[in-house]
């Protein structure tokens, strides 16, 4: 039994909340269970300095946790004078998990940065920042799109991620803190809409894996995957 009561393929509840913000070019609060993230896309109108000149865009992340997301209260790292690696870490793993999901030739000499506030922690955060980042850089295209600043859809496919585990010798889909911090293995799971893998990050937290349970894995969170996908595009619609 996972301590939620779930099945073991079952998802949390995903709720994901269009136009949260007034001033971002696309915003979004997404909550996969207890795990809410605000995300927002800003549209800056050059490239960053390494692409002037190619015609190429850029879609690049931040990721921060705030103060009391966790059940302790974590210093700022702001006032820390610097980011942890895991900070660093997640974001960057956000920013090439969309930009596998852009045609940066359609995109035109532009950059999107894509903010992800973590404001509660349940588990999962990065691949909710994920989730939801992709939603607030759907918004922003759009507007794109609608001033006629750009003429082709630049966004090629939809872009989600999803963990999954093995809690107490099973297999089982998008893990929550408490089997989180059990699992004997931990896997993020990045895809696309049509299924197609942009990263996968497994580990043995405690115990070694097989080949067959790391299968089991990559059902689950194909399924989990089509579910994040319905969710966004009934957030977008």
């Amino acid at each position: 039994m996972r301590p939620s009561g779930r099945n073991l393929s079952e998802m949390r509840p995903i709720s994901i909340e269009t136009g949260v913000t007034k001033h971002a070019e696309g915003s979004c609060l997404i909550k996969v269970g207890d795990t809410h993230v605000l995300c927002t896309a800003t549209i800056e109108d050059r490239a960053p300095s390494f692409l002037k000149g190619s015609g190429l865009g850029w879609v690049t992340a931040e990721y921060g946790m705030l103060p009391r997301a966790t059940n302790s209260r974590n210093r700022r790292e702001a006032a820390a004078g610097k980011q942890s690696g895991r900070t660093q870490e997640i974001q960057r793993l956000i920013g090439r998990s969309l930009r596998a999901g852009v045609d940066r030739v359609a995109f035109g000499e532009r950059q999107i940065v894509v903010d992800c506030d973590v404001i509660q922690a349940d588990g999962g955060t990065r691949c909710a920042s994920i989730t939801g980042g992709w939603v607030a850089l759907r918004l922003a295209v759009n507007k794109l799109l609608k001033a006629g600043l750009i003429t082709s859809d630049p966004l090629v496919d939809h872009v989600a991620a999803v963990s999954c585990g093995i809690y107490a010798g099973q297999a089982v889909c998008d893990l929550d803190y408490a089997e989180d911090s059990e699992a004997g293995t931990d896997g993020n799971f990045i895809m696309t809409g049509s299924r197609k893998l942009i990263e996968v990050q497994m580990s043995a937290e405690g115990a070694t894996f097989s080949r067959d349970q790391m299968n089991q894995l990559m059902d689950l969170a194909e399924a989990g995957i089509d579910a994040l996908v319905a969710a966004q595009k009934a957030a977008v619609a």
